[in-house]
């Protein structure tokens, strides 16, 4: 169980590469703004997916996913979650590599299920024990990755919670700070930590929002922080399966209950929800599971997912990948995108377009400002011109380096020149070592 404990009478840095994806920036016609919930652009491909997510919300979409054809850096991630956030802000979002599949430990087929089920929640609501409150002060302590010293994860976290009539600061370990991390928490926004297990749910923010980053506007909560209210939360499917599988023995107090979870547990699991459904204790919130690089899915990958996808207990399935005609893995065939026409024949196809420059300086503004850089309008322009004629993912890197180098003040143009002049983009990359290549012949 998570520890959490008050302490008697400091900001985070957020560096998720899409952490600024609220939703598909749509009006009320379902028209794509040029900069709306952090999307740039893009206006054809984001008007495609809102017309999917109405597709998704009417249940229209049973049996069929959506596939994200582009080239690389053009927003594919960036739509998925997008249409993830337009669905519900509790929506499990799932990501995985189509390379992810070839594991060592667990099958194909078992890692395609656990990833399936993940992205399946069911929403519970029961009176529990929480803290709510307007997050006064939040600080996260970061330590030393043990398999990894030069990446920093969090270790513990220290927050104060306000309300009209009290305040209180607790202090609780790493599983409640990586949530506050990955929901993007900061002070002003008002939350709920259960009390027991530490899950936690952002009701909203008290800040005047500008700009991109609009959030839910709510009041100050009154009355104690320490409260018993009734408590919404959502598990996925994949969390009941684990509960489920290290119940059964002795062994699984040692090993976690094998890497495997058993078919018998999952068809016990999903009777009991679907019991839950019916006496109204639970409501099913079907996710997307967002596979990238599906080119890099074998045929047997492919089979089991258009099996899947026909289930009545699946999730919204979204393939992107960057391939034109290309081998289907696993045979001698060759196809539109590395895919069987079989499949095809089952997808939405959704084309994305390479950025151009004032979208690109837009984006790399809105990573600015996650990221809490300042950056001066000339550096802004320069780095939309290299963007336009490298890639907007090596204009988004030079960030972090120009901000070293302008030792945290204001990044000019000359930071991030000199950034470019230690970090290569792939082409001046490439041609540096066929010129070595050259002088060895």
């Amino acid at each position: 169980m998570p520890l959490i404990e008050e302490v008697a009478t400091h900001r985070f840095e957020r560096i998720g590469s899409h952490s600024h994806i609220k939703g598909l920036g749509l009006d009320e016609n379902g028209k794509a703004k040029f900069i709306a919930d952090g999307m740039v652009g893009q206006t054809r491909a984001r008007e495609a997916a809102g017309i999917a997510v109405k597709l998704i919300k009417k249940g229209k979409l049973a049996g069929k996913g959506i596939l994200l054809a582009g080239p690389t850096g053009s927003g594919k991630t960036a739509i998925a979650m997008g249409i993830a956030r337009e669905l519900g802000e509790d929506v499990p979002f799932v990501q995985i590599s189509g390379s992810e599949i070839y594991s060592a430990e667990i099958k194909k087929t078992e890692f395609l299920k656990q990833a399936l089920r993940r992205a399946i929640g069911v929403r519970i609501s029961e009176e529990r024990k929480v803290y709510e409150g307007k997050v006064e002060k939040i600080q996260i302590n970061k330590t030393k990755h043990p398999f990894n010293p030069y990446v920093e994860i969090p270790e513990s976290v220290v927050i104060t919670l306000k309300t009209k009539d009290d305040e209180k600061t607790i202090r609780a370990g790493r599983e409640i700070a990586y949530q506050l991390l990955e929901m993007g928490v900061e002070e002003g926004d008002v939350i709920q930590i259960d009390a027991e297990t530490g899950r936690i749910s952002k009701l909203g923010t008290t800040k005047e929002e500008e700009g991109l980053f609009f959030k839910k506007k709510t009041e100050m909560p009154s009355g104690p922080v320490l409260k018993i209210k009734e408590f919404t939360y959502t598990v996925t499917l994949h969390d009941l399966d684990l509960v489920n599988s290290r119940a059964g023995g002795i062994f699984s107090l040692f090993f976690g209950g094998g890497l495997e979870i058993t078919d018998e547990i999952r068809e016990k699991v999903d009777e009991t929800v679907k019991q839950w459904i019916e006496e109204g204790k639970a409501i099913l919130v079907p996710g997307v599971l967002f596979i990238d690089e599906c080119h890099m899915l074998d045929i047997e990958a492919f089979s089991f997912l258009a099996r899947a996808m026909e289930n009545e207990l699946a999730p919204i399935l979204i393939l992107a990948t960057n391939r034109g005609i290309t081998k289907i893995r696993g045979t001698d065939l060759e196809s539109p995108h590395g895919i069987p026409i079989d499949m095809l024949d089952r997808l939405l196809i959704i084309n994305t377009e390479p950025y151009k420059k004032e979208e690109v300086k837009e984006i790399v503004k809105i990573r600015a400002r996650e990221e809490g850089i300042e950056i001066s309008e000339e550096a802004l322009e320069y780095l939309a011109e290299l963007g336009e004629k490298t890639s907007l993912r090596y204009a988004v890197q030079l960030l972090a380096p120009a901000s070293i180098l302008a030792g945290g003040k204001k990044v000019e143009k000359d930071h991030i020149e000199k950034a470019r002049q230690y970090f290569a983009d792939i082409k001046r990359s490439t041609e540096y070592v066929q010129n070595l290549e050259g002088m060895l012949r």
